[in-house]
């Protein structure tokens, strides 16, 4: 049965990505913005589906029953916080500027040189969450199905590429639709079923009321705390994030999706991490994905059905929106040389797309194969992303001051200490450093989670000093032709008043960014 359900769900998703293709009407704005017609609610359970995936759920769920409850419910109020700040502050401001991806807002206000750094790490890191997707995914069909594990990574990128292919924007929201159905009804049953029939119960020093766990270094709190950081900041500048507030009807409904999302997440994950805690005790010493153990074992099958094709419904939105955000970067911000938008010129801006989306899968496939491991790999792209472009795009979406220099610099800087931590540290979020570790005297465990803090600390402060001692300020507006829309010319926009821009005056060479690790393990 379960492995019957797991089939049916990945049927019901390609039906509903080849549905979704008859409202691409072969138009690119269409494919991937869905016109720009989305309301509220729809973009609301975008992003909920954005964020609640196999990474926020089986990584969560194991963090929980091996570390306490604290340390799993820490991803979800991170992502719930996201949520919050981007509705309150980020979300109305983005999509007035009429653009169609993050670099894009690089573009206008840093320049080529920004515009180029932002694609290259957001690619990466989100690489990176495309590849813990597909890690969970392939362990899930494994353990269900019987199905090998690279064979099953194989498979699930491969539907995954396919209805995203044919649907684009669309496709990612019907498969949400359907996802949020599942999930509500799957989520809220397993809590109501731990909570009414066994009961909650959790080992000593692991439970919901052991705030040691956030106020004690010795019981996780420090990482426990970078966890929420990483989380809540890093994802303000997720590519997939931006490119659905950006598909939002209007800017006040960008607004409101970002808060009710942050509702949502918060009622439907939260729950889990106490589920898991009880299961873990319910469960000793079992081995694997602590969830996976509870669904095969105590939970009624109608509820494990019902989880496991909504775990399978959110991974693969969540790989087909990283494709699909991909897909554009590649052909928009990074190919813009007078050959490359010749050749996109001859092929169509939406079968250039398309095309792109097939190298993308493969780099996710392999990494996969690589490193399989969940959770961390989500806390981890978004960690390097928080040393990196937080503090950029957000002092420059609130204040006069955009500096191409100080981004380069800010961004060297942070996203360098952060690599020299990750190197050093003996653990990453808790767990055995396997990856890059090399073995030292300098740095130990005390150091894990304290090196994130302290890696966006210095990025952001970077920024500000290099900015305001160069007096590079430049409009809080965007033209009303942006390069983006010239480049992209399918993509309805509405022209925004506001003061044409001053030129960047203090362009730095374009460095090549700091090596970022496709890889991590899980907690």
């Amino acid at each position: 049965m379960i492995g019957a359900s797991i089939l049916v769900t990945v049927a019901v998703l390609l039906v509903l990505g080849f549905w979704s293709a008859r409202r691409v009407r072969g138009k690119a704005g269409n494919f991937t913005l869905a016109g720009r017609t989305l309301t509220a609610p729809i973009v609301a359970i975008l992003l909920m589906s954005q964020v609640i995936d196999s990474n926020a759920t089986v990584g969560a769920a194991d963090l929980s029953g091996g570390f306490g409850f604290w340390a799993g419910a820490a991803m979800p109020i991170g992502l719930a916080l996201s949520m919050l700040l981007l509705g309150l502050f980020v979300a109305k401001k983005v999509r007035a500027m009429e653009l169609s991806s993050l670099p894009s807002y690089f573009l206008q206000r840093f320049g080529r040189s920004g515009e180029l750094l932002c694609s290259v790490l957001a690619i990466v890191c989100f690489g990176i969450l495309m590849a813990g997707n597909l890690v969970a995914l392939g362990l899930l069909m494994e353990y269900f199905a019987g199905v090998p594990y690279w064979l099953s990574v194989i498979i699930v990128a491969g539907v995954a590429l396919v209805y995203t292919l044919v649907g684009g924007m669309f496709a990612s929201v019907y498969t949400g639709v359907f996802l949020m159905g599942v999930m509500t009804v799957g989520f809220v049953g397993l809590s109501l079923w731990m909570f009414m029939g066994p009961g909650y119960s959790a080992p000593e020093g692991l439970g919901v009321l052991d705030f040691e766990q956030l106020t004690q270094s010795s019981a996780g709190s420090v990482i426990n705390w970078a966890t929420i950081f990483a989380l809540g900041l890093g994802n303000l500048v997720a590519i997939d994030v931006f490119q659905r507030i950006s598909s939002s009807r209007s800017p006040g409904g960008a607004r409101a999706a970002g808060v009710l999302a942050a509702v949502g997440t918060v009622v439907l994950c939260v729950p889990l991490a106490a589920v898991a805690v009880t299961g873990a005790d319910m469960l000793g010493d079992f081995e694997g994905p602590l969830l996976y153990g509870l669904l095969t074992g105590p939970v009624p099958q109608p509820i494990a059905i019902t989880v496991i094709a909504a775990l399978v419904a959110a991974s693969l939105t969540t790989v087909s929106g990283i494709f699909l955000a991909s897909s554009s970067i590649i052909v928009t911000n990074i190919f813009t040389g007078a050959r490359a938008t010749a050749m996109i010129s001859r092929t169509g801006l939406l079968s250039a797309s398309r095309y792109a989306m097939v190298p993308v899968a493969v780099i996710g496939i392999i990494v996969a194969l690589r490193v399989n491991h969940t959770g961390i790999l989500l806390t981890l792209a978004f960690d390097l992303l928080c040393a990196s472009l937080v503090a950029p795009f957000l002092f420059s979406l609130w204040t006069r001051m955009a500096s191409t220099r100080a981004l380069m610099i800010s961004t060297v800087l942070g996203l360098g200490l952060r690599m020299v931590f990750f190197v050093l540290t003996p653990t990453i979020y808790g767990v055995d450093n396997t990856l890059l570790y090399l073995p030292n005297d300098l740095i130990g465990v005390e150091w894990d989670g304290w090196s994130t803090f302290m890696a966006a600390a210095v990025s952001a402060v970077a920024y500000l000093a290099i900015g305001m001692a160069g007096h590079r300020r430049r409009p809080d507006g965007f033209p009303a032709t942006s390069a983006t829309s010239a480049r992209s010319p399918e993509v309805a926009a509405t022209p925004v008043s506001a003061p044409a821009p001053e030129p960047v005056t203090d362009p730095a060479p374009d460095p090549v960014p700091a090596s970022v690790p496709a890889s991590s393990s899980s907690r």
